[in-house]
């Protein structure tokens, strides 16, 4: 029973809501992990009490592989476990829309207080020291300077990188064109240093698999990169330039986002330019105090400004 649910819920976080691969791999998993903590396999024997006691179970001792980072004492990390909770309660809902429950047991439950957890940004100089770190002699350094410079110039998640078509980089036009999270569709201008790097990488492209035909950045087998490599490269580079901070791939999308406020980019641009459906997830995510853009936004109301 279990296992036809799932199948099921996979297809309607896929289809129905449009959710990463990543995404829908993460919430299956903590659905799985409760079935199989509680060793039930009807949804109906699950109460409000079992889920409290699975989480109370995980959050003082962190299953193997999850939670390794940002943890809290004794379990997962406060952000593992609100998404967890996220995961099971929509997970329930789906069970709900479906006939198959009457209560989501996962009501009632507070998803834990999430602190602002800021990854670490790289300095202007910083940035250019990891792209002259890369040597430019050889066919794959070519290709890792591309990358970096397209991830730093254009804010890319590592996944956007991956699967990057070349049919939608518009070297000519100045714009590529981005899949997001849940397929969703943005384009974000290409500068002239990116540019350059990615018309140089194209002129050494070895020849690609297939089914990689138009996947921009592909490894010596004509395969597309994985994420594993992304985050190889990064800390590769880092440590050529003599950098010591704890960064990955998506330290250059968050130093991105913070360069361009920091030069007085409209937040509602970066926002955008990110693919953030929320204002205030680019807000939180480029480390600017609300106070900050509501003062400007209010500065420039008209009836904020008239004389008293």
């Amino acid at each position: 029973m279990l296992r036809r649910l799932l199948s099921d819920y996979d297809y309607y976080l896929r289809i129905e809501r449009g959710m990463s691969p990543n995404t829908v791999k993460s919430y299956l998993s903590d659905v799985s992990e409760l079935f199989a903590f509680l060793k039930k396999e009807d949804p109906k024997e699950i109460k409000t009490d079992d889920i409290i006691d699975y989480i109370s179970k995980v959050t003082t001792i962190a299953p193997s592989g999850a939670g390794k980072s940002h943890k809290d004492e004794g379990g997962i990390s406060k952000r593992s476990q609100s998404r967890m909770l996220s995961a099971l309660r929509s997970f329930f809902g789906w069970l709900i829309l479906e006939g198959e429950i009457k209560e989501n047991p996962c009501d009632g439950i507070d998803s834990p207080k999430l602190g602002r957890y800021l990854p670490s940004v790289l300095s202007v100089e910083e940035v250019e020291a990891i792209m002259d770190s890369v040597p430019l002699t050889t066919s794959q350094g070519i290709r890792d300077r591309a990358i970096l410079e397209v991830m730093y110039g254009c804010g890319l998640r590592v996944s956007e990188c991956t699967t990057l078509k070349i049919s939608d980089v518009y070297l000519d036009e100045g714009f590529i064109r981005v899949v997001g999270k849940g397929n969703k569709e943005r384009v974000v201008p290409i500068g002239d240093v990116a540019i350059e790097c990615v018309k140089d990488y194209l002129a050494c492209r070895g020849e690609s698999d297939p089914d990689a035909d138009d996947i921009m950045f592909i490894n010596k087998f004509g395969k597309p990169l994985s994420r594993v490599s992304m985050f190889t490269l990064v800390k590769k580079q880092a440590m050529a330039a003599g950098i010591r901070k704890e960064i990955s791939p998506h330290t250059f999308r968050h130093s991105f986002a913070t360069h361009l406020i920091e030069n007085g980019a409209d937040l509602r641009v970066v926002q955008e330019m990110l693919g953030h459906e929320s204002i205030l997830t680019t807000e939180i995510y480029t480390h600017i105090d609300s106070s900050t853009w509501q003062a400007a936004v209010l500065s420039h109301h008209p009836r904020n400004n008239s004389e008293k």
